[in-house]
């Protein structure tokens, strides 16, 4: 028997590699849901009062459970489920944009769109007096006529790369000054609610921002899973992803609209959470490796983030921090980081 003989062929290799890639890609999947659901679980059971699984349960399916139906059901289930269903689209949202223009800093809340939304929200709350669903539309056209604006602005040359960016960041400035005038201006009794717009915060949230957050997710989610293998051709540049059948303007229009769709309606029910989308695809994308669409697993991290940031702002540090705090002290090292790494490299992230 030959030497030759004994080695494994080019398809052998491409079979193994396809079939390690998928094992890591369900180990990775799988773990994160347990800890998503763990991390929720134990958000329900922990608080002033430690309630057992079995009372958590109860509250769920319906019973009257003495003290544990008012703040399991009332106060704790919703802010939960906000924090799970925010995070995930922020980390989808992040994870589309990161991959669509193949640069980790192109993230939402780099990039003016989490602005462009508070911008509208805050102008919805104080100046028009509007409740909780006409802020969620208002907080997503401002997001999308956003990002189709710097979209549009960045056109040259496909519209992707630093010059989105940098265009982004002269947009976010811009609406980061229209909220400051904004809350200037804000009445006493509406100043708090505009002041989420800020940091991003679970206090106070309820089921009339998680059932439209819910349903659009529900709707969302599918739809960018749906065109995550297009949205992973276009990673290789568009004129590789048209070469291999991807109508790239037209999916990336129907990428931006999704996307932004979830960020606006997870900013309208929690506020612009710091760094969550920004952290969750480049993380996601070192936890599959290479080849994969990061959008499911970012969307599992991003949950993650949000529970394990809010749990820690509420209990772990003596004071209680809104999640957008917890989070940006997170998110802003590994920002720097990026920016130094950049540097070094000559510009390439």
């Amino acid at each position: 028997m030959t030497a030759a003989s004994v080695q494994p062929s080019t398809l052998d290799l491409v079979t193994r590699g396809r079939a390690r890639r998928a094992r890591r890609r369900v180990v990775v999947t799988s773990v994160l849901v347990i800890a998503v659901a763990a991390t929720y679980l134990v958000s329900l059971m922990v608080g002033q009062t430690f309630y057992s699984p079995a009372e958590v349960w109860g509250v769920i399916t319906g019973q009257l459970v003495p003290g544990a139906s008012f703040t399991v059901g009332e106060l704790r289930l919703p802010r939960s489920t906000v924090g799970l269903l925010a995070g995930a689209c922020f980390g989808i949202g992040g994870a589309v944009f990161q991959t669509m223009l193949r640069n980790p800093l192109a993230s939402p809340d780099i990039i003016g769109i989490n602005a462009g939304a508070s911008a509208a929200a805050v102008v919805g709350i104080v100046f028009l007096s509007l409740d909780q669903t006409p802020v969620a539309i208002i907080a997503t056209v401002g997001a999308l006529v956003t990002a189709l604006s710097i979209y549009l602005l960045a056109f040259k040359d496909g519209g992707a790369g630093a010059r989105f960016i940098l265009i982004g960041i002269g947009v976010a400035a811009i609406f980061n000054s229209v909220v400051a005038y904004v809350l200037s201006r804000a009445a006493e009794w509406d100043l708090q609610a505009a002041m989420r717009w800020i940091t991003g915060n679970l206090n106070g949230a309820s089921w009339n921002e998680a059932v439209p957050l819910a349903v659009v997710v529900v709707i969302g989610v599918p739809v960018i899973l749906w065109l995550a293998r297009d949205l992973e051709l276009m990673r290789l540049g568009d004129d590789t992803a048209a070469a291999l059948g991807v109508p790239v303007e037209r999916r990336r229009v129907m990428l931006i609209v999704a996307a932004v769709t979830l960020l606006a309606f997870a900013t309208a029910a929690a506020g612009p959470i710091s760094f969550v989308a920004f952290l969750a695809g480049p993380i996601a994308a070192r936890m599959l490796g290479p080849v994969g669409s990061p959008v499911l697993v970012a969307g599992l991290f991003g949950a993650l983030l949000v529970l394990v940031a809010d749990f820690v702002g509420q209990y772990l540090l003596g004071l209680r921090l809104p999640v957008g705090v917890v989070t940006g002290v997170l998110g802003a090292p590994y920002l720097i980081f990026l920016l130094i790494r950049s540097s070094r490299s000559g510009g390439t992230l």
